[in-house]
């Protein structure tokens, strides 16, 4: 189909034309074989050699992505009702998939809610925004609103939404860091005085800085993970290691470990994990500790003995590009090695990995060395993945991030 609208064109390479047809979003700098001008972050009509459409989407004249696409019919008109409809639909899957359970969850996840560059988190009264394409960067000012609104609409209180913008992959897309309050007051919402606000996921309650928490805040993408730890934690003695705020750790005790000690390098993210644990009422439970995980394991193992029967590894990604993977894979594996050299006999290990550029297949070969070089046998209870409200696009494995692996160990 020859294509007549009005937006600059831009012609891809044959490669590009059999990833846009498989489902991936992306045309890279490397594919365009030729562009009509068109300004930074504005819309183009993307064509094969042969004038085939094959989408529209948002142009980033300084990223390596050079085209994010947004559309693929050639009758959708971007005003306001079109992207609406796309918040709507967003909307209503996690209300779908989540059973109501939307006061903390995430309502836009990207490509894979196809808003390309876009990740909006909700944290009770507070939407968390973060934005990593300068298309979506240009229309904030009325996707932002529309959003807000909607979701008051829906009986939701909204009161604020604070943009995390403060990631240097921005300069990718020609744009600079910035954190703080979208003004809202179109919709007669004044600027929120705090930054504290209080969530409960899976029964466990927990104080979120929307300011300074990391990336945007919580990771919420572990919600139903964390519910099967805490059926594994009764009456065992847990050691959540890269805590981060205490989430694992605080549903282990409130699934009635014995204790639980929660380990993080941050001071500041285990100054928040004891607050938590005292909201929650498992302080007498629960220690939290600052240390850098590399160093303790190996110490645990010094001072022999195996006091804890249930491990969990819950680290940052260690690798966001595919040049450093084997070195994040050594990491993976270190930590690995060690929790189950330090685990009895029959104890439990919850382990995962949260790059993609990890893959499953090679996050399963390194556990298997690293129960090999343990000398110790792995009985796979769960393999699960991120929450549904993180969506897996097929064709995208961008969106296809986080492996999640229950063992006993013996």
């Amino acid at each position: 189909m020859k294509q007549q609208r009005g937006y600059p064109r831009v012609t891809v390479t044959p490669k590009a034309e059999r990833g846009l047809t498989g489902g991936h979003p992306w045309v890279y700098d490397t594919e365009v074989a030729d562009a009509q001008p068109a300004e930074n972050g504005a819309l183009v009509d993307v064509i094969s050699a042969k004038g085939r459409y094959l989408g529209t989407g948002f142009i980033s004249l300084h990223s390596k992505i050079r085209v994010r696409i947004l559309s693929r019919n050639a009758n959708d008109v971007f005003d306001e009702a079109f992207y609406l409809r796309r918040l709507s639909h967003a909307w209503e899957y996690r209300k779908t998939v989540l059973s109501g359970e939307v006061s903390s969850c995430r309502v836009i996840f990207g490509e894979a809610d196809l808003f390309p560059g876009l990740t909006v988190d909700r944290f009770g009264r507070y939407l968390v925004a973060q934005t990593l394409s300068v298309g979506i960067e240009r229309i904030k000012p009325m996707l932002f609103p529309l959003l807000v609104k909607l979701l008051r609409d829906d009986g939701q209180q909204i009161d604020g939404l604070y943009e995390r913008n403060d990631v240097a992959i921005r300069a990718r897309e020609g744009l600079e860091e910035n954190k703080g309050w979208f003004d809202l007051s179109a919709l007669d919402l004044p600027r929120p005085d705090t930054c504290l606000t209080e969530i409960v996921e899976n029964g466990v309650r927990y104080t979120v800085d929307v300011e300074n928490g990391q990336k945007t805040v919580f990771f919420l993408d572990q919600r139903f993970n964390r519910q099967a730890v805490a059926r594994l934690a009764q009456g065992r003695t847990v050691l959540d290691c890269f805590t981060h705020t205490g989430s694992f750790a605080l549903n282990a005790a409130k699934g009635g470990a014995a204790h639980v000690t929660a380990v993080d390098v941050s001071e500041a993210a285990v100054e928040m994990a004891r607050r938590n644990a005292d909201v929650n009422g498992v302080s007498d439970r629960m220690d939290c500790v600052a240390a850098n995980v590399f160093d303790l394991l190996p110490r645990l193992a010094e001072e022999g003995g195996k006091k804890y029967d249930f491990i969990i590894l819950d680290p940052p990604a260690f690798t966001k590009s595919r040049k450093t993977v084997p070195g994040a894979l050594r990491g993976y594996k270190e930590i690995n090695y060690r929790a189950m050299k330090l685990l009895p006999r029959g104890g439990y290990l919850a382990t995962c990995s949260c790059s993609h550029f990890a893959t499953d297949g090679m996050f399963r070969a390194m556990l298997a060395d690293a129960a090999r070089d343990a000398g110790v046998q792995l009985r796979q209870i769960e393999a699960r993945q991120q929450s549904p409200d993180h969506p897996i696009l097929w064709g995208v494995d961008e969106t296809n991030y986080l492996k999640f692996y229950l063992f006993q160990v013996f």
